[in-house]
């Protein structure tokens, strides 16, 4: 399936323009103590509120979850990132398992212009079907071997009932190319330079730690406002 050239380099101007590349504007160490599901320690950070307050008025970003939940978890990932396979079958999971838990995937595609098409494209999904179909489209793409690229996306949105041209159109848009401009800029002035990356209440979490890792963390942001008590 073609991919059109306006939409590659679009999203290689993303790429360019948002902040990729910068210095961590936080600084990532053992703020908690915790270790994944590996048994390693997991770099982590307190996050300035200003910061992290901005994230629910980012523009684009898929929820799953009650809105009216107490805990949100915000997923920074890129399509290409071989540890956010695993990671998207563990969020999956913590969705499944946890009715009170409200999830966040926020667009971070550092890796290349083809995650940044990729992007672009389930961007247009959210925008045209909503949060459920973008949530589905994540599940679809990250549990797809190989590499991920604008044609690999048009055609899992085209399964969900798009037509290629449509998809093109509102992936080219002023409005999902500056969505996700505004997503990766978050990253950048979060430090999460990593991906996945997770945001939990004003806690930064570099890397995947596992799902009961991340599951014993967010008992603890319940319990105390930290990752642990």
């Amino acid at each position: 399936m073609p991919v059109s050239r306006r939409l590659i380099l679009a999203a290689a101007g993303i790429l360019l323009g948002s902040g990729f590349g910068r210095a961590a504007a936080q600084s990532y160490g053992q703020r908690v103590a915790v270790t994944g599901d590996d048994g390693k320690a997991v770099a982590n950070s307190i996050l300035p509120g200003e910061i992290t307050g901005q994230i629910p008025v980012l523009r684009g970003v898929t929820y799953v979850g009650p809105r009216d939940a107490a805990t949100t978890l915000y997923e920074f990932f890129d399509f290409n990132c071989p540890y956010c396979r695993k990671a998207a079958a563990d969020v999956v999971a913590l969705h499944a398992g946890d009715a009170d838990l409200r999830i966040g995937l926020v667009h971070n595609p550092i890796l290349s212009p083809q995650s940044a098409q990729a992007a672009k494209v389930m961007l247009a999904v959210q925008r045209k079907l909503g949060s459920d179909a973008a949530w589905r489209f994540y599940q679809t793409l990250l549990a797809k071997p190989g590499r991920i690229d604008g044609p690999g996306a048009l055609a899992a949105a085209a399964a969900l009932g798009i037509p290629q041209a449509e998809v093109e159109a509102i992936a080219d848009s002023e409005e999902v190319r500056a969505a996700l401009k505004s997503q990766m800029r978050m990253a950048a002035d979060l430090g999460l330079y990593a991906t996945p990356s997770y945001v939990l209440g004003n806690n930064g979490i570099l890397g995947h730690p596992g799902a009961r890792a991340m599951a014993q963390m967010i008992a603890s942001v319940r319990r105390c406002d930290r990752l642990a008590c």
